[in-house]
């Protein structure tokens, strides 16, 4: 008996696609859209190191802890009508955020952000995952959301920074009004609507160990790469990680648990976020290309961002190749010979006394490499899971890049802070980083071929 093949993706669905592309790229912009706007809004405000510290960092930590809460309950109520909903509150929160007249109003209104950001995401990446049925499709419409998600977080900074250059800081929050409210008109038409057919009530002790377990952890790793090794970001992650162990005890014992750990008996599911977060993880090496460009080479901060454009666009053009070379090479060979080609890339890193031109070349280098791993692991995860599932399953893709993303900053900044301070200086610590790096991918590389996920 032959298997009917799925139906393929019409005209209305890449429509859909693209009024998915609109949070996808506002959401990572809000991410980034603050570096520039952060001394101004310092300024206006008053605000003290600490809380521009939490000015920074509550719109992230908000979205991290909440991403497995929201992919379920947008299985349970629907993908799209969570969608709308967090695309109202995103806009409204945006305003609030542009209008705010004290350092706690905006740490408030960031972290309001963050709640409607992590609405956004698990749903954007659900809903392809139900529009794009067909398996060349779905994972053109994967890589083509991946670009933008990239896309957007590579231009937050030069967005804000030609902002900045007419308007007050304000301004760069409201970026995000016209983008949802052309979400909320175009949504309604052209994208459908998916849920769970059986849903059960959400258990709220289990949204509160998800939040006390990833919070901690993100917090801790983000303290442990800004100040070195300190006894409350320790503290911070060890709680973290027991809550963790308290929610998994839970999912267990639930007849419908917040988070299905039946996910993680899926190989190529767990491969997928095995990868995501090594690309998080190597991201976290930004940190320090960033310093060098300001502190040692003299740039600007709009400056520093155009120069990293060329990493970002070699990125974006292989990850929307890569599902392209899949039809002729196996994916787990994408795969290894772009990590293979990352690590040359980070090799390039570690000389950076021979010019901006050279680091310039392993950033390029280094990001297309990265490229295959970044796009095919996310199109892995979500293709190995089944419809009803895909909220859940992209809530904990994104969770994982988002873990990568902290625990790499951490590690490498701990790494290269310590090499700073033993008298070599910013560029030590970039050839540390980088170093890690190289060996980290190369690693993943060889688990890749190994494993063959």
């Amino acid at each position: 008996m032959t298997t009917a093949a799925p139906p393929r993706a019409g005209r209305r669905e890449w429509l859909g696609l693209a009024v998915l592309a609109l949070p996808t790229i506002l959401v990572a912009l809000d991410m980034s859209v603050l570096y520039l706007a952060l001394p101004h809004l310092a300024t206006s405000l008053g605000a003290g190191d600490l809380q521009q510290l939490w000015i920074t960092d509550s719109y992230g930590f908000v979205l991290a802890g909440l991403l497995v809460t929201m992919g379920n309950v947008g299985d349970r109520v629907g993908r799209k009508r969570l969608l709308l909903i967090g695309a109202a509150a995103f806009a409204v929160a945006s305003v609030l955020a542009a209008y705010s007249t004290s350092p706690e109003m905006l740490i408030a209104t960031r972290a309001l952000l963050g709640v409607a950001g992590a609405t956004i995401m698990p749903s954007t990446m659900s809903l392809i995952h139900t529009m794009f049925t067909d398996r060349k499709q779905h994972a053109t419409a994967m890589a083509i959301w991946m670009g933008c998600f990239m896309g957007g977080s590579a231009l937050g900074p030069v967005i804000g920074g030609a902002v900045l250059e007419h308007f007050w800081w304000g301004a760069a929050f409201l970026i995000g009004v016209p983008v949802m409210v052309a979400l909320l008109v175009l949504g309604p038409v052209f994208l459908p609507e998916h849920r769970n057919p059986e849903p059960a009530r959400l258990d709220l002790p289990s949204v509160a160990l998800s939040l006390a377990a990833v919070l901690p952890v993100v917090y801790g790793l983000k303290e442990l790469s800004r100040n070195g090794f300190d006894t409350l970001p320790v503290i911070a992650v060890v709680a973290g990680l027991v809550a963790g162990h308290r929610f998994v005890a839970r999912q267990r014992g639930l007849a419908t648990p917040l988070l299905d750990l039946r996910l993680f008996g899926n190989r190529v599911f767990r491969a997928g976020l095995l990868l995501t977060m090594v690309a998080g993880l190597t991201a976290g090496n930004t940190l320090f290309v960033s310093l060098y460009l300001q502190r040692v080479e003299g740039l600007s901060t709009l400056q520093t961002a155009l120069w990293l454009l060329p990493g970002t666009l070699a990125m974006l053009v292989v990850i929307q190749v890569s599902p392209l070379l899949t039809r002729v090479v196996r994916a787990p060979v994408v795969i290894a010979g772009g990590l293979v080609v990352a690590a040359v890339g980070f090799v390039l890193l570690t000389q950076v006394d021979g010019g901006l031109p050279l680091m310039i070349t392993g950033i390029v280098v280094q990001s297309a490499g990265i490229g295959p791993m970044g796009g095919l692991c996310a199109i892995m995860a979500m293709q190995a899971v089944r419809a009803e599932e895909a909220g859940s399953a992209a809530a904990l893709t994104e969770t994982a890049g988002e873990l990568g993303l902290a625990t790499g900053v951490a590690v490498l900044g701990m790494i290269g802070m310590a090499v700073a301070r033993g008298g070599a200086g910013l560029v030590g610590a970039l050839n540390a980083s980088a170093a890690v790096c190289a060996g980290v991918v190369l690693l993943a590389a060889a688990l890749v071929v190994r494993s063959r996920a």
